[in-house]
């Protein structure tokens, strides 16, 4: 599976600590600059009536707020911008990591990625939760009503599934996208295997994957839909401590 491999690019090692910029760092770099491209080109010269460009940029960020005032509430606008960020990056990635005929990588596959998005996410939430809640904020562990002989076993639980909050959302990305481009992979191999002794039977394979392309497709864009509505929803605990 050389697809997910790390390959460096230009080694680097500070204080023992390997930073090297590897295929990994170049494609999110990518993704980035078509990120800062796209917005940049949609919102240079805005207009009243707006261009196509443009009128991507205003639904992808309004299709944010929407999702933040439905699962937060007007509270959650100001973090509009965040979430918004973490969207847009992580499908860029996403669906980079689809482009045919050149060396694509797809940094989402990777677990470290991941979950160093859900860590900005989760750090996020717990420091919004004490900003406006102060040690109020560890009520989220204990449901109100909870009768108070299950009270400490009930807040284990909720505690626990807090921390792992971090954990889900990383690993609920990374295993969507490896497992897509894993099964791609494998279909690809069928298709020149079994076309080296008939072309006919080298069909079957391919139609798969073209089926699985468009799968994947749809896939990179839901994930990041989901990574952003996981963020939401967690975001609406911080600020109203439900």
């Amino acid at each position: 599976m050389e697809q997910f491999k790390i390959e460096t690019i230009a080694p680097l090692t500070v204080a023992g600590t390997d930073l090297s910029f590897t295929n990994s760092s170049l494609w999110m770099l990518i993704s980035l600059i078509s990120i800062a491209a796209f917005l940049f080109i949609g919102t240079a010269r805005p207009q009243l009536v707006p261009g196509r460009m443009q009128a991507a940029v205003e639904y992808l960020y309004d299709f944010i707020r929407d999702m933040l005032r439905e699962n937060v509430g007007k509270d959650g606008l100001r973090y509009a911008p965040l979430i918004f960020a973490v969207f847009v990056f992580v499908l860029a990635c996403n669906l980079l990591g689809m482009v045919p005929f050149v060396h694509s990588f797809t940094p989402t596959s990777h677990i470290a990625v991941t979950f160093g998005l859900a860590m900005i996410v989760f750090t996020l939430v717990v420091i919004v939760g004490f900003a406006r809640h102060g040690l109020h904020f560890f009520s989220l562990f204990l449901p109100e009503g909870t009768p108070i002989f299950v009270a400490p076993l009930v807040a284990l639980i909720e505690f626990l599934s807090f921390l792992s909050r971090p954990f889900t959302l990383a690993i609920r990305l990374f295993a969507n996208m490896t497992a897509g481009h894993v099964l791609m992979k494998v279909f690809g191999g069928f298709v020149v295997s079994l076309g080296a002794y008939n072309i006919a039977l080298g069909a079957i394979p391919l139609v798969v994957n073209v089926a699985l392309t468009a799968l994947e497709l749809l896939i990179a864009v839901v994930q990041a839909y989901v990574f952003a509505l996981l963020a939401s929803i967690y975001l609406n605990d911080a600020v109203n401590l439900h």
